[in-house]
């Protein structure tokens, strides 16, 4: 089995075999851009040895040092070389970009040698201690697990003792003293010196590379993007250039387009006199890349030319880090570009106008998270000037957010478990702090800039962040925050703003974004390719009106339930419940009907002709009535009744399992007349509202049905009472009935529920607690160890169950339309517009789904890509 490649070996199209990384340099040598020589070692080799099919020395090394040797040849340098020795970086590049998330080293070669040989070659021993220096605090941390504090703490001690405030004021024998006491540090950690084998430090740095793979960050960012976890990480080695070789020299990471607004222009930041990981570790705070132009004019206009060409070849944006070793350009790595949600959406939108995509693939490069994303809150219009402004910073991912502030993950995680928003304050993140980033409504440092380890990963996650906020002062030891104004601890409540850079001291109001053009026209294009209507979930007008904003195509579920909570309805309500005889009953039903044919007649107003589906009253009658001793004593006066009596009446109605129990179409049956009521309100609604406003389907759905009989006789009720209505109005109107498909025994006898029902709606929360016999309202107490222990994939309330409520929601649309070949069947449970789900809901041959008004624009995203 061949586990090493050179670059000249590979192409793009073997990511899976080489990497992102690894691919991507073979490509752009293809290409004949100015890469430095190298070669990859491959994922396989990396499960292999992580699976302890292969051993590193025997299996492996070989092959490497084939390829060194070749190196060697080609740049007339040599590894542990008394003159010009060769210097190797080792990366980690899986199939999936995962920015930070696992490990490099630089400079690998260096030893108490070969620095001084890289003195004299380049006559500059400042710089040759740098490197080793450098090397020292890499390897050590990466490869043998020193805390990376213990290092910088020293430097930092260093530079106090110099007096001096920037690394590159610190001079040639301070560097060696530097290293002389990392040497130490990492003898005493280790209790062995520090290696001056060159091929004894690649074989361990390579193996802790792959060892990388399954470190906590990475294993967590895996899980939050669904990558999996058996694909290894190819392992990238390279010749080493330079960007910290003097004035002539730099290092910077730039996007093709801008990654937070999508806009085509080149974004980035560079550093004179650095190396690649100062720009991504947000140490110093990088020039914008606008400057190099002007610094450095050549060079910018060759990378821009190199860059632009990068973007075409791969029909996509890119993020590009490059190294100037004295002027001369070198491209060290080439992705596609992570990017905010609005960035994404513009410019997969201006590809497709550029020619470069179809509509098809830019939907494909698109996530229904992003939809939701685009929908970022922002601050309510000056709102902001209420509240104490505290700092500006970088603005690097858009958003909005207000939370406690928390220094670390561990302190990220003990608030959100009771419950508050949190924002992540540090001077600067590291890939170990991503679980806490998770965990953020915002992040906020006091370093980096716009390509820093924050910046991206928070633009990738969506979540609102600043950087290099200099005005801020964090101390993580103490935990505090200081700014000009005030000290904030721990707990203290801040709000950020991603789109200004502003941090403001308290709670600011947040509302919705502001609308983008772009976004419309993409989901145009999903709905030409959808088979599945996108509806929506919505009880009053304001709901209607959003949900028509973002595209429903109609009302998949109209609760009727909400309008009987009203403080008027509710004292009547209870009347109802509560009455004494018929005579009682009829006079609330009768106030009840004409508050509902007003609370009928707005949503109608507020559909505007769309198709519209009324669900009849479903939750259990004790929702309605008085719990406490204080509640029982205002009913009782309100209804004039002695709270004796009344206490008597509720307990009389108490119920063990009310959800199990006295509701949905059993009170149709109990209580004929409530359903009568709502249909009455119904007709005469459609009566009052003019021809153009009133729904091209008005569809009424009867919830809880667990049998045909049930099903039949309550339409055959509801149909007659139609018939009179009408006779006596002297109207006609076309009503569809149907039945929520939400208790097993349904989906099972599916067959015989279509002879009596007009249309299907799956209701997944019921079905999925009486499939699994998890009460919806209890279950939040243990799914966590369900899923942790992976006894469940997730929450069965959160994605569908494919394998047991799957099954029978797949039982049920089969045999319904066994019975009505053309049966139209949707679903408005929760995981109704959850994308995860709506790819199975295809292979049912579902018409619609039905969801919250935010949820619609991701679900219509979903249903294209599900359908494509």
């Amino acid at each position: 089995m061949k586990y090493v490649y050179p670059f000249s070996e590979g192409s793009k199209e073997m990511k899976a075999l080489l990497g992102g990384k690894g691919a991507n340099l073979s490509e752009m040598t293809r290409e004949g851009l100015p890469i430095p020589e190298g070669f990859v070692i491959t994922t396989e080799a990396c499960m292999n040895y992580l699976n302890k099919k292969m051993d590193l020395k025997n299996d492996l090394m070989n092959d490497v040092l084939e390829q060194i040797s070749q190196l060697e040849q080609l740049t007339g340098k040599e590894l542990n070389g008394q003159r010009n020795p060769l210097l190797l970086s080792v990366r980690s590049g899986a199939q999936y970009s995962m920015p930070g998330m696992m490990d490099t080293i630089l400079n690998l070669g260096l030893n108490d040698v070969t620095v001084e040989a890289l003195a004299t070659e380049t006559q500059d021993e400042r710089f040759a201690y740098d490197c080793y220096r450098r090397f020292i605090q890499m390897y050590g941390n990466v490869v043998m697990g020193i805390d990376i504090n213990r290092f910088e703490q020293y430097f930092e001690h260093m530079k106090e003792t110099c007096e001096i405030t920037e690394d590159h004021q610190l001079t040639a024998t301070d560097l060696k003293q530097i290293v002389k006491v990392y040497q130490e540090i990492y003898q005493e950690v280790t209790q062995t010196i520090f290696p001056q084998d060159p091929l004894e430090q690649l074989t361990l740095a390579i193996e802790a590379v792959f060892n990388s793979w399954h470190n906590h960050r990475a294993y967590i960012y895996r899980n939050r993007h669904g990558i999996p976890h058996d694909l290894g990480t190819g392992v990238t080695v390279q010749l080493m250039v330079f960007g910290n070789k003097g004035e002539t020299s730099g290092t910077g990471v730039l996007f093709t387009r801008h990654p937070s607004e999508g806009t085509d222009e080149i974004f980035g930041e560079y550093l004179v006199n650095a190396q690649g990981e100062d720009v991504v570790a947000g140490i110093r705070t990088p020039q914008p890349i606008e400057q190099m132009a002007a610094q450095w004019p050549d060079v910018y206009q060759e990378l821009a030319q190199h860059v632009k060409h990068l973007e075409r070849h791969y029909r996509d944006m890119q993020d590009v880090e490059f190294t100037v070793e004295e002027g001369k350009l070198y491209i060290l790595q080439t992705r596609n570009g992570k990017r905010t949600a609005r960035a994404a959406f513009q410019i997969a939108h201006d590809l497709v106008e550029e020619n470069l995509l179809t509509p098809r693939e830019a939907l494909a490069r698109l996530t229904p998270n992003m939809a939701d994303e685009l929908l970022h809150p922002v601050f309510v219009e000056n709102s902001e000037t209420q509240s104490k402004w505290l700092a500006k910073g970088l603005p690097a991912s858009p958003g909005a957010a207000t939370g406690r502030i928390v220094f670390n993950t561990v302190a990220a995680k003990e608030w959100t478990e009771r419950g508050e928003s949190v924002i992540l304050v540090r001077q600067e993140t590291s890939p170990e702090d991503v679980e806490g980033m998770l965990l953020s409504q915002g992040i906020l440092t006091s370093r980096g800039g716009m390509t820093s380890h924050a910046a991206v990963v928070a633009r990738g996650l969506g979540t609102c962040c600043i950087v290099g906020c200099q005005e801020v002062i964090v101390n993580e030891t103490t935990k505090t925050m200081t700014t000009a104004s005030a000290v904030f601890r721990e707990g203290d409540e801040i709000s950020i703003d991603g789109n200004t850079g502003n941090v403001y001291q308290g709670a600011v109001e947040t509302e919705s974004a502001e609308e983008m053009p772009v976004f419309e026209t993409i989901l145009g294009w999903a709905d030409e390719i959808a088979t599945m209507k996108v509806k929506a979930n919505a009880e009053t007008p304001k709901e209607m009106a959003l949900a028509l904003k973002f595209g429903a195509q109609g009302f998949g579920l109209v609760r009727t339930e909400h309008m009987f909570f009203s403080e008027d309805n509710l004292k009547w309500m209870r009347h109802m419940i509560l009455a004494e005889n018929v005579a009682e009953r009829t006079e609330a039903l009768k106030v009840l009907g004409k508050n509902q044919v007003h609370d009928f007649k707005q949503l109608l107003d507020s559909a505007q002709g769309a198709p519209f589906v009324i669900r009849l009253l479903d939750p259990p009658l004790h929702e309605f009535l008085p719990h406490t001793e204080q509640e029982i004593q205002q009913v009782a006066q309100q209804l004039g009744k002695a709270p004796d009596n009344l206490a008597q009446k509720l307990n009389d109605l108490k119920e063990v399992n009310p959800m199990l129990g006295h509701r949905g179409c059993r009170l149709a049956i109990t209580y004929p007349e409530i359903y009568e009521m709502q249909l009455e309100a119904i007709l005469t609604s459609l009566s009052e509202t003019t021809q153009a406003l009133r729904p091209a389907v008005l569809e009424v759905m009867i919830p809880l049905v667990g049998s045909h009989a049930e099903l039949a006789l309550i339409r055959q009720r509801l149909e007659a009472y139609q018939a009179n209505w009408e006779a006596q109005h002297q109207e006609r109107h076309t009503i569809r009935y149907g039945t929520m498909i939400e208790i097993p025994r349904a989906c099972i006898t599916a067959d015989k529920l279509a002879e009596s029902s007009d249309f299907f709606s799956f209701g997944t929360n019921d079905l999925t607690q009486m499939t699994y016999g998890f009460s919806r309202d209890d279950v939040y107490k243990f799914i966590g160890e369900y899923v942790e222990q992976r006894l469940l994939p997730h929450d069965p309330f959160q994605h569908v169950d494919t394998e047991g409520v799957g099954e029978l929601m797949r039982m049920a649309v089969e045999k319904g339309r066994q019975t009505n070949p053309d049966l139209p069947i949707g679903i408005c449970g929760e995981v109704g517009g959850d994308p995860q789900s709506i790819e199975f809901y295809q292979t049912l041959g579902l018409n619609y789904v039905s969801c919250s008004p935010y949820r619609v624009p991701s679900a219509r995203l979903a249903v294209a890509q599900a359908a494509m």
